[in-house]
């Protein structure tokens, strides 16, 4: 078997509308397809960045919310890619959103930082 990408990320949101706007207006992904799954009550939107299938948000009833912090099993956050980090923090602060720090990784010398959509799921700018 020979893996040649990652296809798309699930992320299960608690407040669907609040979730829709952070990763379309704050984000800047771009809606490829949105579904109401009346059989389980249930929103799918898939969700690109610079045209490239990325993830898909779904909504459920009264989703169990799930550990981030301190450090739990399981994923750990998802990573977007910038040129530029103190540019990505500032337009961030700009649409309410706070942000860690600005560290450098120990490694490869590339700057980072964190920060977390609506539902509390850790996001990583990692400048390039």
């Amino acid at each position: 078997m020979k893996l040649k990408k990652v296809h798309h990320i699930a992320i299960i949101c608690s407040n669907y509308s609040k979730s829709k706007q952070f990763y379309t207006e704050i984000l800047g992904l771009e809606i490829i397809r949105e579904v109401y799954r009346e059989e389980r009550q249930s929103y799918k939107l898939d969700l690109a960045l610079n045209g490239e299938y990325i993830i898909e948000l779904f909504s459920f009833p009264n989703p169990p919310a799930r550990p981030s912090r301190p450090e739990a099993q399981g994923l750990r956050h998802l990573a977007f890619e910038v040129e530029n980090i103190e540019e990505a923090v500032d337009s961030l602060k700009l649409k309410g959103v706070i942000t860690e720090p600005i560290r450098t990784d120990e490694y490869t010398g590339k700057r980072f930082t964190f920060f977390t959509d609506p539902d509390g799921l850790p996001l990583e700018l990692y400048e390039v």
